[in-house]
C-alpha cells in the first residue's frame, strides 16, 4: 500500500517596508525593502519550494526553520511544522516568490505513508538544477542536481546507505535522527541520473523496512 499525502501552505503574510531594525535581526539585504511569510504542515517540500522560487523569482530566502514537533504540537492550525522568511525589492517581487513556494508545495511535490495508520512513510525528490537558495546552503555549484530523501529515523538511516552505494552521489547534508520533527535523511548531490537513482534506491529501501520489520539480512 502506498498512499500519496499533499501538503499545504497554512499561512501566508507579506510586510511592503520593513524597518531598519528588522532587517537588521533577520539578515535582510539592504536593497530588499519588502518580507513574505510563509508556513508550511511539511517541512520537507517547504525546503525545495523556496528553493524552486530562487530560480523563479528575484527573492532571497532570508530565514527557514522547522518547528518542534510538527503540525500536531503547533500552538495555531496555522503554524504548520515550517515557517519561511522571503525577501525582495518589491512587494510583486515578495509576492511571486510566496506564488511560486506554495504552487512547489500544493501542485509539484507529496509524502507517502505505506500502512492504513499513516505512521510510516518518506518524502522523496530530486531536482535536476538546484536554485540559489541550496547552492549557498550546500555549497554546490549552479547546475548541480541533488536528490532530497527523508523518513522515520532507522528506515532512513538504512536507506540513505542503500542510496549512497546505488548512485554516484555525494551526500551534501545529513538529517541526524532524530530531527525536530522526528525522521532522518539527507541530502545527496550529482548528476541527474545519479540523483535519479538515489531517490529509487531510498524509496525501496524504505519500502522494504516497512514489509520486513525484523529480518536482517
Amino acid at each position: 500500500m502506498r498512499k500519496r499525502i499533499p501538503s499545504h501552505v497554512t499561512m501566508e503574510q507579506i510586510v511592503p517596508h520593513v524597518t531598519e531594525e528588522y532587517r537588521k535581526v533577520w539578515g535582510i539585504p539592504e536593497e530588499h525593502q519588502s518580507v513574505g511569510f510563509i508556513s508550511c504542515d511539511n517541512e520537507d517540500v517547504m525546503w525545495l519550494a523556496v528553493d524552486d522560487a530562487t530560480k523563479k523569482a528575484k527573492i532571497e530566502v532570508v530565514h527557514a526553520e522547522t518547528v518542534y514537533g510538527g503540525v500536531e504540537y503547533s500552538w495555531s492550525r496555522f503554524g504548520g511544522e515550517i515557517t519561511a522568511i522571503l525577501s525582495g525589492e518589491t512587494v510583486s517581487d515578495v509576492r511571486n516568490g510566496l506564488r511560486y513556494t506554495r504552487e512547489f508545495i500544493e501542485k509539484k511535490a507529496a509524502f507517502y505513508v505505506l500502512d492504513e495508520e499513516g505512521t510510516l512513510g518518506y518524502y522523496v525528490d530530486w531536482i535536476p538544477r538546484a536554485g540559489k537558495f541550496y547552492q549557498k546552503r550546500l555549497g554546490i555549484p549552479e547546475g548541480t542536481s541533488i536528490a532530497y530523501l527523508v523518513s522515520t529515523p532507522v528506515e532512513s538511516t538504512y536507506a540513505l546507505d542503500k542510496a549512497l552505494k546505488a548512485s554516484d552521489t555525494k551526500l551534501a547534508e545529513l538529517f541526524l535522527p532524530p530531527t525536530r520533527v522526528n525522521t532522518g535523511g539527507g541530502v545527496l548531490c550529482g548528476t541527474e541520473s545519479a540523483c535519479q537513482a538515489a531517490v529509487r534506491a531510498f524509496a525501496e529501501a524504505v519500502e522494504y523496512c516497512a514489509l520486513h520489520p525484523m529480518e536482517l539480512e
